[in-house]
């Protein structure tokens, strides 16, 4: 055998050894019976949507989106709770910064439609702000009606498009 064939023969007998001992992080051996994960048994996979500190948590259980009237701005009660959740989600995830995305039907001219999305955006941002969240860990876009989630020419997906999302990000500053 080549000294490649055995260096790689080690290197596997080491990586399938390591595998097969239960104990190798402590579990079962610590003072107070808990183990390295001190006891805790979850199927919580970081990154995930059931890791409360994910950005795809934050998207599906807390809520990345908040809908307007037509022609409006003016956040809805249930808009306003939806970002609550967002606010105590950044609040306790501090390592995260959140561009606001402004975005609007098709409806209008383009240059309505931007000014629109800023303003929704905007008043988004504001809110966070208003319930603690730091300014600079969050910056707004509009991009109007130039992003639709539906294109079609009915309220059905009119209603869809009118709309503000945060969208997370990791950071140290914006």
């Amino acid at each position: 055998m080549t000294h490649m064939t055995k260096a790689i023969l080690l290197i596997a007998a080491l990586a399938v050894s390591a595998c097969t001992n239960p104990n190798r992080f402590g579990a079962g051996d610590g003072a107070n019976g808990a183990g390295a994960n001190g006891g805790i048994t979850s199927d919580i996979i970081p990154g995930s949507a059931n890791d409360p500190r994910s950005p795809a948590y934050f998207s599906q259980t807390v809520g990345d989106r908040v809908f307007f009237a037509v022609d409006q701005s003016t956040l809805s009660p249930e808009a306003q709770a939806t970002l609550n959740a967002q606010a105590q989600w950044l609040m306790t995830n501090s390592d995260y910064l959140a561009v606001i995305e402004g975005h609007a039907d098709e409806q209008g001219t383009r240059e309505y439609n931007i000014a629109l999305g800023a303003r929704r955006a905007n008043a988004v941002m504001e809110y966070l702000t208003s319930k603690g969240v730091s300014p600079t860990r969050l910056k707004f876009i509009s991009y109007g009606k130039e992003r639709p989630v539906e294109v079609c020419s009915v309220e059905a997906c009119y209603a869809k498009n009118r709309r503000a999302v945060t969208v997370i990000s990791m950071g140290s500053g914006v």
